[in-house]
């Protein structure tokens, strides 16, 4: 095993409990190679998830991606920031990119992509994607996160039928008030 795999688990293993650790870890596995594109998509996680500073999240995933297209780790990552950060146009741009990479997890790829259409409300379009999810799915691991997906936009369906019924009946209260 080379070293900087050794730093580099050490930093996964940290990551998200022990952020002093990992940061330790990921700057000794970058000295050894500042082009690992997983030492870069850790970087990148650091700054979306903990210091919710999604321009230099995006930073550190386009440098792994520029070192290698094929780095599967970074795009799932990279997508959950460009969709927190609102970068919606780009999110999709990445997401048609990364369905064509050979190898990707296409089930995980079309749950950013739900929760892409969830995020701009297109909450049919995005259960259309759940769909396709679920008929790319090949890991058991997913499946939970795939209903969690479609529970909650099921759930904001449910929630805008609520608010359409609550509009309609106090019109009609408000016409029978007014006769």
């Amino acid at each position: 095993m080379k070293t900087i795999d050794k730093y580099l688990f050490q930093a996964l293993d940290n990551y998200p409990f022990w952020l002093e650790g990992t940061i330790e870890s990921l700057d000794y596995a970058f000295s050894y190679d500042d082009k690992n594109t997983m030492v870069l998509c850790l970087y990148g996680r650091i700054q979306a998830d903990q210091l919710l500073n999604y321009e230099d999240a995006k930073s550190y995933f386009q440098q792994a991606l520029a070192i290698n297209i094929h780095a599967l780790e970074v795009y799932p990552y990279y997508l959950k920031t460009l969709i927190l950060n609102e970068d919606y146009d780009e999110a999709q741009k990445l997401i048609d990119f990364a369905l064509t990479v050979k190898g990707i997890n296409k089930s995980e790829i079309y749950i950013k992509k739900a929760i892409l259409l969830e995020a701009q409300k297109e909450f049919k379009k995005a259960l259309k994607e759940i769909k396709n999810a679920k008929l790319h799915s090949l890991q058991f691991n997913y499946e939970s996160d795939i209903s969690d997906v479609e529970k909650r936009i099921e759930g904001k369906i449910d929630l805008l039928k609520k608010k359409k019924k609550k509009v309609k009946k106090s019109k009609k209260d408000s016409k029978k008030k007014s006769k």
